[in-house]
């Protein structure tokens, strides 16, 4: 029965936020003349106020998502018109104001994470530090730098690596050009800030997957601090060190940053260290044509503890599968990745950006077999962006094309005790070819309401040649042509408040993981349609965040594990018939009370942040799991937080992540996890200075709970080894000072 209510329920719920939106805005306009132009929309996330950073006399002011001007402050000041030819400081990257108005031109659910949400206040170790308030995305570390990392259910099965999303680091992809990703690259100090692209909102990238793309962008220049510098350390033998530098010499600027990290591990066999390093130098070749270098290198040695029974996550968290203490499981990889960014603008409300990319990359993978991966991938990209007005009406307009090759070698040995590497096993070569174009025009019916169409052609290769075998590889290839429509609605009801709604069709290619494991090249391309409708906004004292979704899915991927008494890390790869993948996201920020402790102009205030995440995922009607839910992915996830913030700079405060429902982690339905609830608590000084300190406890309750899990078909009666524990209780205190 509750099956038959889901849609309407998603639609009733829709309705509601048209409804109170047009009533809201009938109320605003009877205080406020209607604009004459699209006002600029300067909507963020939903975290609390903190302090703006000082900036020196050469760098732009970037506010932080925790901090937001009230709308007098705003009217009064010059707020980022979202038009990238219009950009203050670099012409090639927005600052975080700039990206923020820039992201909302979008008629989707999408979110711009400043630096200032996290990385004054966390130790910033993993993308769940980033990403931990933003609604619809599931973050759950699981051992090191790794995490399972999923928006909307994307790669929902895939409990190792990372498929169905699309990671950027400026621009330049972080996955392979097969689809597979890794997080052991991203450094979260790096970056001024993050943007999140859920789904097909993540066009401008060529990326066009359910569960979108998400681009963590460097500081440059015009927008750093002259040096910096923070030491972290805390619980399992954690411990950091970064530096960095940036500033502006006439044409020139630069940026450059390092950072050292180390830590024993919360489980057995888990201790990893890793050093990475990001720069990036600009020249303005011209007031209207700047061209922006990168350079990002890696060194990653991890330990991998591995999954384990449910009852050994639940009473002995800390203990490592037994096989990946034998054989000395391991995860290694280096990378050096160089590309290169022009932009020119060719008229006020034009501009055109050029790019290419390289990326070497070596994965030593020592696990069920010893895995030596070598990738070369290259690509570059062509975007243009205009807005002009077409009879009186104003237009906005992205157009753009993508390419991302690849190679891989990709040899695998046998492996003995204290990962040995043994005689060849496999050796052979994939090519990976990827062609998107694309387009996306907004043109505005009203001074506040555009109506949005676009479109992407994919063209994709996959081709695997055999150079040697003993376990049986073949050869093969596969190609894809997909075309992909979007249509959508943006209502800019005022200055900062939102509501949108679309229509997308998405698309996902097997990567060689999942084309090469059983029939070779069997699997089909992942489609989905998807509705979506939404609303975003912010006052003074309260901010929120609001999408309701719908995915309809054909020949999902599902990467089912192999059962077995000693490893999971392999699964079997197939199509699923028909699926469902539908949800609501909701993020709220609300100031409780202030004046508590400090009054006048600039009071205290205790500030409640939220980021719920309801997931509705099953099959439909298949012949196999009838209407079974999909495993993987906890129906309802709540993070809040309830911070103090003392004008001093002086914060304080508690925070809780919810699951209270168990949920299945196989297709039958047979076998559930645990819910649970952990809390948090942290304290800190933030003035907007130079010197910035907190101190951080989680899991203060020393809670054992399963943060993530892989799948299987049909567990019935079995206690398989598809459990990862959460971390036990813990520590970290920092300290950064920046001039």
């Amino acid at each position: 029965m509750f099956r038959s209510i889901r849609a309407p329920l998603i639609s009733a719920a829709a309705a509601g936020i048209f409804t109170s939106s047009i009533g809201q805005s009938v109320m605003a306009q009877e205080s406020e003349s209607k604009p004459a132009v699209l006002p600029a929309v300067t909507v963020e996330t939903t975290a609390e106020p903190a302090p703006t950073k000082k900036t020196g006399a050469n760098k732009t002011p970037a506010p932080s998502a925790t901090a937001a001007a009230t709308p007098a402050e705003a009217r009064k000041s010059a707020a980022p018109s979202g038009n990238p030819a219009q950009r203050s400081g670099s012409l090639a990257v927005a600052d975080t104001a700039e990206a923020v108005a820039e992201i909302q031109h979008w008629p989707g659910s999408v979110e711009v994470v400043p630096d200032t949400a996290y990385i004054t206040s966390t130790p910033a170790m993993t993308v769940q530090d980033v990403l931990a308030y933003v609604p619809g995305v599931l973050a759950q570390p699981k051992w090191g730098d790794d995490t399972r990392l999923s928006i909307r259910g994307s790669g929902l099965s895939r409990n190792f690596h990372l498929r169905g999303l699309q990671l950027y680091m400026d621009g330049i992809p972080i996955n392979t050009a097969d689809g597979f990703g890794d997080f052991q690259e991203i450094d979260p100090t790096a970056y001024r800030y993050v943007e999140v692209y859920k789904g097909a909102n993540a066009m401008r990238f060529g990326a066009n997957s359910l569960g979108g793309a998400i681009n963590f962008v460097m500081p440059t220049g015009y927008d750093a601090d002259l040096f910096g510098v923070r030491v972290d350390m805390g619980s399992f033998g954690y411990h950091k060190l970064s530096t960095s530098s940036g500033g502006v010499a006439g044409a020139a600027d630069y940026f450059i940053t390092g950072t050292w990290q180390e830590t024993d591990g919360f489980r057995d066999h888990s201790w990893g260290e890793s050093m990475r390093g990001s720069m990036n130098v600009g020249y303005r070749l011209s007031e209207n044509v700047e061209t922006r270098f990168y350079l990002n290198a890696n060194w990653v040695r991890q330990r991998i503890p591995g999954s384990v029974t449910k009852s050994v996550a639940l009473t002995d968290p800390e203990t490592a599968a037994a096989i990946n203490v034998a054989n000395d499981w391991q995860r290694n990889i280096d990378t050096l990745r160089f590309a290169n960014k022009t932009a020119i603008r060719l008229a006020p409300g034009t501009l055109l950006e050029v790019g290419a990319f390289t990326t070497d990359r070596h994965l030593m993978h020592p696990i069920f077999r010893w895995l030596d991966y070598k990738y070369n991938d290259y690509g570059g990209f062509v975007r243009l962006s205009d807005e002009s007005t077409i009879n009186g009406y104003k237009n906005r307009l992205i157009v753009g094309a993508n390419l991302h090759n690849g190679t891989t070698a990709a040899r695998q040995y046998g492996i003995g005790a204290d990962a040995e590497k043994l005689g060849l096993l496999s050796d052979v070569d994939q090519d990976s070819g990827n062609v998107a174009v694309y387009a996306e025009n907004s043109f505005y019916v009203l001074p506040d309401v555009a109506l949005v169409a676009g479109t992407q052609y994919l063209h994709a290769t996959r081709e695997q040649q055999v150079v040697y075998t003993a376990v049986g590889d073949a050869p093969g290839s596969s190609d894809f042509n997909l075309w992909s429509p979007k249509i959508g609605l943006l209502w800019d009801v005022d200055r900062n408040w939102q509501v949108f709604a679309n229509i997308s069709r998405s698309a996902e290619i097997p990567s060689f993981g999942e084309n090469t494991v059983g029939t070779p090249f069997d699997a089909q391309a992942q489609r989905a349609t998807t509705y979506e409708i939404g609303t975003r906004g912010r006052r003074e004292d309260y901010t929120w965040d609001l999408t309701l979704y719908r995915a309809q899915i054909d020949n999902e991927l599902q990467c089912v594990t192999i059962v077995s008494p000693f490893f999971t890390n392999t699964c079997a790869i197939t199509n699923a018939d028909s699926t469902v993948h539908q949800g609501i996201e909701a993020g709220f920020g609300a100031v409780v009370m202030k004046s508590l402790l400090a009054g006048g102009r600039d009071p205290d205030k205790l500030w409640l942040n939220t980021a719920y995440t309801y997931n509705d995922f099953f099959f439909d009607d298949d012949a196999v799991w009838g209407n079974n839910e999909l495993p993987g992915a906890p129906r309802h996830f709540l993070r809040a937080e309830l911070l103090y913030k003392h004008p001093s700079g002086v914060y304080a405060g508690p925070n809780v992540e919810w699951v209270p429902e168990a949920y299945y982690v196989d297709n039958a339905n047979s076998l559930k996890t645990e819910g649970y609830a952990i809390w948090g608590a942290k304290l800190g000084f933030d003035d907007g200075g130079p010197i910035t300190a907190y101190i951080e406890g989680r899991n203060l309750g020393d809670e054992a709970y399963i943060a993530s899990t892989s799948i299987a078909g049909d567990v019935s009666g079995m206690d398989p080894l598809l459990f990862e524990p959460g971390n036990g209780r813990a520590v970290y205190a920092g300290v950064q000072y920046r001039w």
